[in-house]
């Protein structure tokens, strides 16, 4: 897997300041991405042991409230793969931080057993996430006054309320 960037300050995808990964690969090409350049699966650099030092002390700061995964598509199987080991260990160091991924793909239809991005990576790597903004962003539905999303189909789902449920459960901040 590559990757087109990281910021290690981040507080527009997600609350608090954040570390966020912008992985690279994205077949849903979106008409307004703000990020084609990563839809390109080779774009940017690979995604080594270094990168994940690298983001591992980033987030090892008091005031780093978690991470977001963006793209590209970090739910593309193939990206799923390379990420899983990476958030399983972020898990581990970080227990207390919040994981934030954003995904052109559905909770409920593409990434439920059977659907399009679904793999033997996915139910893991789901575990992993605490909040899944899925859907993907439609130009024609674009809000700049929307929260931690670009689009109002987008969703922001509490995933481990969702799967407990059995079905979607939406975010709710805190304050």
């Amino acid at each position: 897997m590559n990757f087109a960037t990281i910021k290690k300050h981040d507080v527009a995808n997600g609350p608090g300041v954040r570390v966020s990964l912008f992985v690279s690969g994205c077949t849903h090409r979106c008409k307004g991405c703000f990020n084609a350049e990563a839809w390109d699966f080779g774009y940017g650099a690979p995604f080594t042991e270094q990168t994940q030092a690298e983001i591992f002390a980033a987030l090892d700061h008091a005031y780093i409230a978690g991470l977001s995964l963006l793209g590209g598509e970090p739910c593309e199987p193939c990206n799923q793969r390379a990420l899983l080991p990476f958030l399983q260990e972020v898990r581990r160091r970080f227990p207390a931080k919040t994981v934030w991924c954003y995904s052109g793909y559905t909770f409920d239809t593409d990434l439920a057993a059977g659907g399009r991005a679904y793999c033997e990576a996915t139910d893991p790597m789901l575990a992993c996430i605490d909040v899944l903004v899925d859907g993907e962003f439609v130009e024609e539905l674009k809000d700049l006054k929307l929260r931690f999303r670009g689009s109002s189909n987008q969703r922001i789902i509490d995933v481990a309320a969702s799967k407990n449920a059995g079905e979607v459960r939406l975010w709710q901040p805190t304050k």
